[in-house]
């Protein structure tokens, strides 16, 4: 039976394929206030600025590609069993191929109804006011906003909790519940660090990769593949 490796990412992983994250610059994100464009109150506010908003992400998500870090995580899976969770709303992971990814915060490339969290449906185009669920139900991205729940938690903890590997790559661990997560794994699991802007204190010295995603991947795969 394969080792069970889980991979938290987070946005670092997704910048080095061209996508921007808003927390590089003074907090906001593609010049928006993220109260504005990530939260219920700012979609109650101005729902059309705030589908304008994911509209564009959605467009610039499909201008770019996975990036060698994303490949080699799908690498893996030739010797663990791999399970992405991911703080990223684009679909890079799956599209470099990776077979297990949960998404916490939820989907670009998908909507839900306002009155419901589980009926979700892939969406490819530009989402306007109108758009409509089957039951009349205005449709909003599949984005867990500020304040809202995390659906995806509890699985995302029963797989940290058997985790034998527990490698985080691009994320500074600030964003909760996500950042919980390394309080799940257990003792004999080994942790592993990439990003490049940390002051380590959550791994051992020699885990922790303080570089891009990229690099960090290129130089601790080799590093994981021998504990398989």
């Amino acid at each position: 039976m394969k080792k069970k490796l889980v991979v938290l990412s987070g946005a670092g992983i997704s910048a080095e394929s061209g996508l921007k994250t808003f927390r590089d610059s003074d907090g906001l994100w593609e010049n928006h206030r993220i109260e504005d464009v990530a939260s219920p109150e700012g979609f109650a506010r101005d729902p059309q600025m705030v589908l304008d908003f994911y509209n564009a992400r959605r467009k610039q998500l499909l201008e770019v590609e996975p990036n060698e870090a994303h490949l080699l995580v799908v690498e893996l899976e030739q010797y663990f069993d791999v399970h992405v969770i991911t703080q990223n709303v684009d679909d890079l992971h799956e599209r470099a191929g990776s077979t297990n990814v949960i998404h916490l915060h939820g989907e670009l490339r998908k909507v839900r109804p306002l009155n419901s969290l589980t009926k979700i449906i892939t969406w490819e185009t530009d989402l306007h006011l109108g758009d409509m669920s089957t039951a009349g139900i205005q449709l909003r991205p599949h984005i867990v906003w500020f304040g809202e729940p995390v659906p995806e938690m509890e699985k995302a903890i029963e797989i940290c909790e058997s985790a034998d590997i527990f490698l985080i790559v691009g994320t500074s661990l600030q964003v909760y519940p996500a950042a919980g997560l390394i309080h799940y794994v257990t003792e004999k699991c080994g942790v592993y660090l990439i990003d490049p802007n940390l002051e380590n204190s959550f791994v051992q010295q020699e885990n922790f990769y303080k570089m891009s995603a990229v690099e960090g991947m290129r130089k601790l795969t080799p590093v994981i593949k021998n504990q398989s």
